[in-house]
């Protein structure tokens, strides 16, 4: 049993690319650990970050965001862009951990809000956002394949 006290939440090293590329590719976007590593490159700043949860050196799942200013108010929004948490440890807090996590670096940059993105055929993800009070009906996005 993992005792969410016992849940360190870090930032993403390169020596976590190989896990989260294995978790990624696991929810259905292929990767390898040199992908992840770029990735982390890109994410390595305050305003862009890719954060895991680390339990005794092993790593449950993770979060990738990213703080933008608003162009319409003076504040920002926190944009998560990929919550992935292992299989075998859902429905044990550590999704709520991360999302907390996002919550928490929102307030730090005074961010009027944290949005996610989760499509219909993911239903336990939406549930997870709205039990921690995500409003389902903000959901008008639009999309341009390039």
């Amino acid at each position: 049993m993992i005792d969410e006290r016992s849940i360190v939440l870090r930032p993403a090293s390169a020596a976590d690319s190989a896990r989260i590329a294995s978790l990624f590719t696991d929810e259905g976007y292929p990767a390898g650990p040199s992908d992840i590593d770029a990735r982390l490159e890109r994410f390595g700043s305050p305003y862009s970050m890719v954060l895991v949860a680390d339990h005794e050196g092993e790593l449950l799942g993770f979060i990738a965001l990213h703080v933008l200013p608003r162009f319409e108010h003076g504040d920002r929004i926190v944009r998560v862009l990929a919550l992935v948490v292992d299989p075998g440890v859902r429905e044990r807090g550590v999704g709520h951990l991360l999302m907390s996590e996002a919550e928490r670096v929102g307030r730090e940059v005074d961010a009027a809000f944290v949005e996610i993105t989760a499509g219909h055929h993911r239903p336990e993800a939406r549930h997870l956002y709205e039990a921690l009070g995500y409003d389902s009906g903000m959901t008008t996005y639009l999309r341009k394949r390039l």
